[in-house]
């Protein structure tokens, strides 16, 4: 049975499964979920807890499965944890999944709770999981992204009784606010919760919140991809100092640009074969939001253009692996926001 985080709540208040999967990779929500279904534990005489991480091939499942046929001391109810950090069992785990989903059926004095990170596709379709989700609740603990951030930390704030001013002098302290602790969730909650230290319940100003959040963002090279093709020039360029501060590799960065630029010469280069955009995206493969993208840029996109990106691209590539190019800067971050700024350009 599969379980949208929102939904959590509700399910507990008309009664406590006897396995709960939950799996992704916001460490915050999915900790908060846990604590959930703990609590909800608690209040029904789950009194001892054991918890195991599964590391390495020599991890001894046979505890595991002793510990969740064994009765409590004086035959309380028991919690077990099983946190999978790499969501690989291995052909023993993938046994032993299997048995503890079956064997949680009929058990009320086991509870059995599985912490995964985010999974894929294939993994998702595996037999362990499947039994996991077959015999008792899957939670997907989804990421909380750019857009949807503003409203989270309202919310959380919300709960703590602070609020920020209304109208534009408030969306513009919550913009703020999501711009400091961006691809961060754990510090966008501490700052949060830092805010209730420093001022009494009731309405913030933006000045207020400037001189408390902390800059905490930490930036991903494919969200850039999705700022570039969304035509955000300055949150690009915010992301981009992020990532040189981070010391991440202007190489990859590169590739993340060009490899977008590509795409878009491709899928071009169908449609001016004849092929239509969305047969064009298809075989090409683009999906998801850069699909999107794509359909609201490439239509009235010169073909010209797109060589000129192209070949910028293959220029900016020299650069960043230590080349010069008389009309590129000699610095590779610098090359590189010019030409993602490029790119902004023909996405606007």
């Amino acid at each position: 049975m599969q379980l949208g985080l929102s939904a959590l709540s509700t399910h507990l208040q008309k009664g406590l499964k006897s396995l709960y999967t939950v799996h992704g990779d916001e460490a915050l929500l999915q900790m908060e979920a846990m604590d959930t279904i703990r609590q909800v534990a608690r209040s029904q005489g789950f009194t001892e807890r054991s918890s195991y991480v599964v590391q390495g091939a020599n991890f001894d499942w046979a505890e595991v499965m002793n510990a969740g046929q064994s009765m409590g001391l004086f035959g309380d109810k028991q919690v077990i944890e099983i946190r999978i950090p790499t969501g690989k069992p291995g052909k023993e785990g993938s046994s032993a999944l299997q048995k503890i989903a079956e064997l949680s059926q009929g058990n009320d004095a086991v509870l059995t709770l599985v912490a995964l990170p985010r999974l894929d596709k294939a993994t998702q379709s595996s037999a362990w999981f499947a039994a996991l989700d077959s015999f008792g609740v899957s939670i997907k603990i989804d990421p909380v992204e750019r857009g949807a951030l503003p409203q989270w930390i309202a919310q959380r704030l919300n709960i703590q009784g602070q609020r920020v001013q209304a109208g534009a002098e408030g969306q513009q302290a919550l913009q703020f606010f999501a711009d400091r602790v961006e691809g961060n969730l754990l510090a966008a909650f501490q700052e949060v919760q830092k805010l209730a230290l420093l001022y009494p319940e009731g309405e913030l100003t933006l000045e207020q919140i400037e001189s408390a959040v902390m800059n905490v963002a930490r930036y991903d090279v494919f969200k850039l991809s999705d700022a570039v093709l969304a035509g955000k020039a300055e949150r690009t360029e915010r992301m981009l100092d992020g990532l040189q501060a981070e010391g991440e590799a202007a190489v990859l960065v590169h590739w993340a640009l060009a490899e977008d630029i590509r795409a878009m010469k491709r899928v071009a280069d169908a449609m001016s074969a004849g092929r239509p955009l969305a047969m064009a995206l298809r075989e090409n493969r683009i999906w998801g939001a850069k699909e999107k993208h794509f359909e609201r840029i490439l239509p009235s996109v010169q073909m010209g253009t797109v060589s000129k990106l192209l070949q910028a691209a293959h220029q900016v590539d020299g650069v960043v692996k230590g080349l010069k190019h008389a009309d590129w800067p000699s610095e590779p971050w610098q090359a590189l926001h010019r030409l993602a700024q490029m790119v902004v350009r023909v996405a606007n």
